[in-house]
C-alpha cells in the first residue's frame, strides 16, 4: 500500500501454530507476536511469548486477553478456535497450505498482511534457491530410491503433499504419490500389504508428537520382505522439521536429502 507506515499493520499478532510465528519473525515482525502455541521452537525468541494453547486445544479467554488485532491461524483443524475468535470479534488470517507452493506463497500472505512483503519475498527467494541446488544436486544421480513416508502408525497414513514433493526434491519417489491431493489424513491411510507391495528402499517416519519406534516398525508382519526392512533404512524425521507447513520444512528437506545421499553412497 503506497505511504503504509509500520503502525498501520497489525501491531498485537497471536499466533496458532509454530508455522506462523517462525514466519512472522521472519520477515521482521517477531517484535509484535504477543502469543504463540506451545509446539513453537523456532525461532528461540519466539519462545518467550504467551502460550496460547495446542494446535486444536485453544483457551479462547486466555487468546482474548492478549488483545490482538490479528490471529494467524491454519487449516480448517482450527475451525472451531477461527469462528469464536471471529464471534468475539477479532480479525483472524487462516490459511490452507497443502503444497511447496502454497507454503511460499503463505509467507508472502502474511508477510504482506503484517507489513513486511519484501523481506518476506527475500525469504521465498533464499528457499526457492536452496531448493533449486538441491534439485540440480540429485538430479544427475542415475537412481531415485523409492521411499515410504509414515505420517502415523495407527492407522499407517502416508505423507500429505508437501512431504511427497519434498522427497522427490531431496532426490526419492514417493511410493503413495498418487495420495498426495488427500488433503485429509483419512484419505490417505494405507495398508500394511500394500506397503509391502510398494517395497520402499528408504521408510521415513514422523508419528505427530509420538517417538517413532523403527523396532516396531521392522516386526510389522510381512514387513521383513521390505528392502528398507532388511537394509535398517528406517529413519525418524522430526515432526517440527516436516509436519509443520512453513520455513522449518527447509530442516527437514536437508535431512532427508542427506539420508538420500547417505543410500546412494551404498549404492
Amino acid at each position: 500500500m503506497y505511504g503504509a507506515r509500520r503502525a498501520d499493520f497489525p501491531q498485537r499478532i497471536v499466533c496458532l501454530t509454530a508455522e506462523t510465528a517462525e514466519i512472522a519473525f521472519l520477515v521482521g515482525a517477531g517484535d509484535r507476536v504477543v502469543g504463540v502455541p506451545g509446539t513453537t521452537r523456532r525461532p528461540e525468541a519466539a519462545r518467550d511469548r504467551a502460550r496460547v494453547g495446542g494446535f486444536t486445544t485453544f483457551k479462547l479467554d486466555r487468546i482474548l486477553a492478549l488483545e490482538p488485532d490479528l490471529v494467524l491461524a491454519f487449516s480448517d483443524l482450527q475451525r472451531d478456535v477461527v469462528r469464536d475468535l471471529i464471534g468475539a470479534g477479532v480479525s483472524v488470517l487462516c490459511t490452507n497450505q497443502r503444497s511447496f507452493d502454497e507454503i511460499l506463497g503463505t509467507i508472502l500472505l502474511i508477510g504482506a498482511a503484517l507489513g513486511c512483503e519484501a523481506a518476506a519475498r527475500g525469504v521465498i527467494q533464499d528457499i526457492a534457491d536452496e531448493v533449486r541446488q538441491i534439485r540440480e544436486y540429485s538430479a544427475v544421480w542415475p537412481h531415485h530410491p523409492r521411499v515410504y513416508f509414515e505420517e502415523w502408525m495407527d492407522p499407517l497414513i502416508a505423507g500429505i503433499r508437501w512431504v511427497s514433493e519434498i522427497i522427490e526434491i531431496a532426490g526419492g519417489r514417493d511410493v503413495f504419490a498418487e495420495l498426495r491431493d488427500r488433503h485429509a489424513a483419512p484419505g490417505r491411510v494405507v495398508t500394511s500389504e500394500a506397503v509391502v507391495e510398494r517395497d520402499p528402499q528408504i521408510i521415513l517416519a514422523s508419528w505427530c508428537g509420538k517417538p517413532v519406534d523403527p523396532a516396531l516398525i521392522a516386526r510389522r508382519p510381512g514387513w521383513e520382505k521390505i528392502a528398507a526392512i532388511k537394509t535398517g533404512q528406517v529413519h525418524e524425521i522430526d515432526g517440527a522439521d516436516i509436519l509443520a507447513p512453513g520455513p522449518s520444512l527447509m530442516h527437514g528437506l536437508r535431512r532427508i536429502h542427506e539420508i538420500i545421499q547417505a543410500f546412494q553412497a551404498t549404492g
